[in-house]
């Protein structure tokens, strides 16, 4: 039985456009996308018609729900929350994470299927803790849904740790996870093929120098 995995960083985010945006934001570790990232998003959408994609996972956080719904609308898809593809939660870069309960969400995002858990996170998180976290979350997702062909939505740190997880082969520092780039993961008698990595080819206008935070 095969099954495709794709895998998806969100879009440019305010904070990176405007880095005032900060100083006055009420959540000011949950950024939205900047108006770039929304045709980021689109373009991503457009690229992901005609794949047989049927499941959207993506991150609590805003700029991925924004970008799973970008999606979810061109496809015609529910949004499932999940917080084991959230962002890296570095006490480094965030004092706590600042997301929206999902049921207010799902008031913009009427996509989102609030029947599905979106689990719980764990503050804050070494470097080892989130590849665990992310690494568990994507096992648990193909299991959960073996006759279906995801879209997991994440961040620079949960990309990079779903796909590794599955390609145990891969490497941390051999792989670009830019924004709103795609990864394709296609199982092959239990065995995991690498089909794209970090493309970002359906993008106008993609990053030259990537940042994570």
């Amino acid at each position: 039985m095969s099954q495709t995995i794709w895998i998806a960083r969100h879009g440019n985010r305010i904070d990176f456009v405007n880095p005032a945006w900060f100083n006055t934001a009420e959540r000011r570790y949950d950024p939205h996308l900047s108006e770039d990232g929304e045709i980021q998003a689109k373009q991503l959408a457009n690229r992901l018609v005609g794949e047989g994609i049927t499941q959207i996972i993506a991150s609590p956080f805003l700029r991925t729900v924004q970008t799973a719904n970008a999606v979810a609308e061109r496809l015609d898809l529910s949004i499932k929350l999940d917080w084991g593809l959230g962002e890296w939660l570095n006490p480094d870069w965030m004092s706590f994470p600042e997301t929206l309960p999902p049921e207010i969400l799902a008031q913009k995002f009427p996509r989102i299927d609030l029947s599905y858990p979106v689990g719980v996170f764990q503050y804050p998180e070494t470097w080892e803790d989130c590849l665990k976290r992310t690494a568990d979350t994507v096992k648990r997702l193909v299991k959960t849904f073996p006759q279906d062909d995801l879209l997991l939505v994440g961040h620079g740190a949960s990309v990079l740790g779903t796909a590794m997880a599955l390609i145990p082969s891969l490497k941390e520092n051999e792989m670009k996870a830019a924004l709103c780039c795609l990864f394709k993961l296609v199982q092959n008698q239990n065995q995991w093929i690498l089909e794209l990595k970090g493309d970002t080819s359906h993008l106008t206008e993609a990053e030259t120098v990537i940042r994570f935070n």
